[in-house]
């Protein structure tokens, strides 16, 4: 019952884009005892149909920017082989550390960070 609440959860907070994937990675690798890149893997997976529902809301509203879309797409998916050669390549301690220190910098960045007005 715990891996479907947390996987509801993850699903519903990566669909409003507030980091659904950092919550089922801890929860993966904390509890679960998955290896980093494996739940780095089954998160991917996890969050394809969520994105694409996602996406289809967001398209159906008018919020997409589709020369953002366009741009982000173009360095986006060489960046994907990119980023899974070079987590492939190095040790999976310093994967983990570095993922860890990630987390923490946007978790400090986003408690303390200056917001932006929309305008």
């Amino acid at each position: 019952m715990t891996d479907f609440i947390i996987g509801l959860f993850s699903g519903f907070a990566g669909g409003l884009g507030v980091g659904g994937g950092g919550v089922l990675l801890l929860y993966l690798t904390a509890f679960q005892n998955v290896p980093q890149l494996s739940a780095q893997g089954i998160n991917l997976l996890f969050f394809l149909p969520v994105a694409a529902s996602s996406l289809f809301m967001h398209i159906k509203n008018g919020f997409v920017k589709w020369k953002s879309a366009g741009i982000s797409i173009l360095f986006g998916i060489p960046g994907v082989f990119l980023g899974a050669y070079i987590a492939k390549s190095i040790d999976k301690d310093l994967l983990r550390g570095a993922f860890a220190l990630l987390l923490l910098f946007i978790g400090l960045k986003e408690l303390f960070g200056k917001r932006k007005e929309d305008g």
